[in-house]
């Protein structure tokens, strides 16, 4: 090979390296929904952790994102819920403690529980004249109902709500150009 073809090659990949940089690809980030503002056009949500770890219940601190500006980009609004995991073989809850900025795990004694149950009712149910909550695992299509300390029963009905999982594509980490309710969307339906 001579020395201009050389030159050459090298000049055409800094050249394709230059390009390349200018066109910044953007990102896709997912994870589930701790609270929506439709009015300011903000969610924020707790982005999944890595595939290789199953048991966590995400990636702290939470991220907060502008919704795409143009509405054809977004699929369902998300509903927001701070029930992060349900594990009923463990016996185990993770919630996000939005005082905390942090995960908390609740161990629980089940009063009840129903399996194979296909959709979940429309919101927890919290007893206090009984002291029982009850909430659904999607995961596991389970219904929990356990017995609950006076702490427990006075924290917000969003606590034992799962939020909506979202997935969302950025070249900001804090603005979405499109976004999707992965839990709304049935991908079946949609050709995907």
């Amino acid at each position: 090979m001579t020395g201009f073809h050389k030159w050459t090659i090298a000049l055409a990949s800094a050249a394709m390296v230059q390009l390349s940089g200018c066109r910044a690809l953007g990102k896709v980030e997912q994870g589930r929904v701790i609270a929506y503002d439709k009015q300011a056009g903000r969610a924020t949500l707790i982005r999944e952790a890595s595939p290789a770890d199953p048991s966590s219940a995400g990636v702290l601190p939470p991220v907060t994102i502008k919704i795409p500006a143009d509405p054809g980009e977004m699929g369902p609004a998300p509903a927001a819920g701070k029930l992060m995991k349900t594990d009923t073989k463990a016996r185990r809850i993770v919630i996000f403690d939005s005082a905390g900025q942090s995960f908390r795990t609740i161990e629980y004694t089940p009063v009840e529980e129903r399996r194979n149950v296909a959709k979940a009712p429309a919101s927890p149910a919290i007893d206090r004249k009984a002291k029982t909550i009850t909430l659904y695992s999607a995961a596991e299509k389970t219904l929990v109902t356990f017995r609950a300390t006076d702490e427990l029963l006075a924290l917000p009905a969003d606590t034992w709500k799962s939020g909506d999982v979202i997935r969302y594509y950025c070249k900001q980490p804090d603005q979405a150009l499109r976004l999707m309710n992965v839990t709304r969307t049935d991908l079946a339906k949609s050709g995907g």
